[in-house]
């Protein structure tokens, strides 16, 4: 028998202006029970899905905003198609009210046909909304998006940057699991994705054992909460979060920033150039190459270059954002041959 996700820990008592470095550099997720309990928001919502749509009408200017639209049979899962050479939804570009009429209106079926609207930057769509729904995040530059739909069914993925997300309405469930469970979650295509990220290709309702035996595996290492209005997670870099959302009415807002300069690269690009330049080499080469990136990259310290004179140092020197531009420059004339 499987075993089922253990519960993640949790911290209660902390108000939007409470977050520490200690929660924000976390190495494992967290539970914020009632972060942002006193959010307008999310007030209006516990009255009513009518009076939280409402809020989020009072704010909205006109701007569209891209959604997702499913069919009732997909169960609230966006993913691929039975070919998997296409999706199982129809993304569209319309207005947020009426993605949330459209809501409303069928909130009674079950099932009902599936609205999203995902990563939809916040003072963009909602002008003056966190003027009063809002994080202090102790001056880190964060992106903030909001996600709009009924019940749905986002497939585990990891994001680059840390993420705290915050349920505004209705109630989510999230199931998380450390980097290293990569190779338990059977990866779908790194390139041709629902949404931008690689997703697992377990149906986390009804996993196939027989076709993913590794994924009793990864339950082993699973954590688990589900949230409701006012509460948070802190999900950090590259852990794979499954997130559902279990009301007919759910909205989540997220922060997501990155502890680095901003000249520094995603790590993706150099998955990918490692995919077009290391995979298919002979194996005693791959480990050749294996031992240069430990000692370069994953070990490196104030040892590996001390030899060389500092001035003569190049590309091992400590990274700026001229050296940055200069590494870029020489890769871009390397790809571009």
């Amino acid at each position: 028998m499987p075993a089922w996700p253990e519960p993640m820990r949790e911290i209660a008592g902390l108000g939007p202006a409470d977050l520490g470095e200690d929660i924000l550099n976390a190495a494992a997720p967290l539970v914020l029970r009632g972060l942002a309990a006193d959010w307008p928001m999310v007030r209006a919502a516990l009255v009513s899905d009518r009076a939280g749509s409402d809020y989020l009408r009072r704010h909205y200017q006109g701007a569209t905003v891209g959604a997702m639209l499913g069919g009732a049979d997909a169960g609230g899962r966006f993913f691929y198609n039975a070919q998997m050479d296409g999706f199982n939804f129809q993304p569209v570009r319309v207005r947020l009210d009426g993605v949330l009429d459209e809501i409303e209106a069928k909130r009674e079926m079950d099932p009902a046909p599936t609205i999203y609207v995902g990563s939809t930057t916040v003072d963009t769509c909602l002008p003056g909304f966190r003027a009063h729904n809002d994080l202090d995040l102790r001056g880190r530059d964060a992106l903030a998006s909001i996600w709009i739909g009924n019940r749905t069914r986002i497939a585990a993925h990891y994001d680059v940057p840390d993420n705290v997300a915050v349920v505004a309405a209705g109630r989510r469930r999230f199931t998380l699991f450390p980097p290293e469970q990569l190779k338990n979650l059977y990866i779908g295509p790194l390139d041709f994705t629902p949404a931008g990220q690689a997703i697992s290709l377990v149906d986390f309702a009804r996993p196939d054992f027989a076709r993913f035996p590794r994924f009793a595996e990864a339950l082993r290492h699973a954590q688990v909460a589900e949230l409701g209005p006012g509460d948070a997670i802190f999900i950090p870099s590259m852990w794979w979060h499954h997130i559902e959302a279990l009301a007919p009415f759910n909205v989540l807002l997220n922060y997501w920033w990155r502890s680095v300069p901003d000249y520094m690269d995603t790590p993706t690009g150099t998955l990918m150039a490692a995919l077009l330049t290391l995979r298919e080499l002979p194996p005693a080469q791959r480990r050749a190459w294996q031992e240069m990136f430990r000692h370069y990259v994953f070990e490196a310290d104030a040892e590996t270059a001390a030899h060389i004179p500092p001035h003569a140092r190049g590309v091992l020197s400590p990274l700026t954002a001229d050296g940055a531009r200069a590494l870029r420059g020489h890769l871009l004339k390397k790809l571009n041959r």
